[in-house]
């Protein structure tokens, strides 16, 4: 099963249309995965359904034959018509139980966290998660109305030994993923940190 790679994921790409020319977006995602992204989520929040379904569409031949799970975010019936792609959702979006039964049992499902009982409840939905996310750690332009949940977090996440992997997103970037490792992440999702670098490959590399 797909799900049974994330335990071994250390770094999250994120494929985001809010820091990735389009013309420049096979070229990103390629970096994404020769950098040594475990997992590539596209998010094109701004974008309709149809505009996804394109983008998508671009990207789907550098997953052929490949080991590393493509997820669309927030998009549950573009999951649902591509077999094989994964979804993450949100607090507000699609109820995970709903979406696992629309995309079905074999596809990576994920969904984003923000505080402690959010997380609990995510880790009660396991077997219908594959794995969460935990932030924003740090203070990010990516998620300008969450206020940054910090270090803590992160460790009463660990604390509860979940039985499925978490990442943790937000702010991240070469100089604090250490310290985010160390509390207890058991992976890194960095965004503007990698699609902005000039060698976005070396920078997913050092960061993971």
């Amino acid at each position: 099963m797909q799900a049974d790679i994330l335990q071994s994921v250390r770094f999250y790409g994120i494929l985001d249309t809010g820091y990735v020319n389009p013309k420049n977006w096979e070229t990103k995602c390629r970096a994404l995965l020769k950098g040594g992204a475990g997992v590539v989520q596209l998010r094109a929040k701004k974008e309709s359904h149809d505009e996804r379904r394109k983008l998508l569409e671009r990207i789907l031949p550098l997953f052929d034959g490949g080991n590393v799970p493509l997820v669309i975010n927030d998009d549950l019936e573009l999951a649902v018509a591509y077999p094989g792609i994964g979804l993450h959702v949100g607090q507000e979006d699609v109820c995970p139980r709903d979406a696992r039964d629309r995309i079905g049992s074999n596809v990576i499902l994920g969904l984003s966290t923000h505080s402690q009982e959010q997380a609990k409840d995510a880790i009660a939905m396991t077997g219908v998660l594959d794995y969460f996310a935990v932030g924003p750690v740090f203070p990010t332009g990516t998620k300008p109305d969450y206020e940054a949940v910090g270090l803590k977090l992160i460790r009463q996440v660990r604390a509860m030994s979940p039985p499925i992997p978490f990442f943790c997103i937000g702010g991240i970037g070469l100089d604090n993923a250490s310290e985010v490792r160390e509390a207890g992440a058991d992976g890194l999702v960095a965004v503007s940190a990698v699609l902005c670098a000039d060698d976005t490959v070396a920078a997913v590399r050092a960061i993971a």
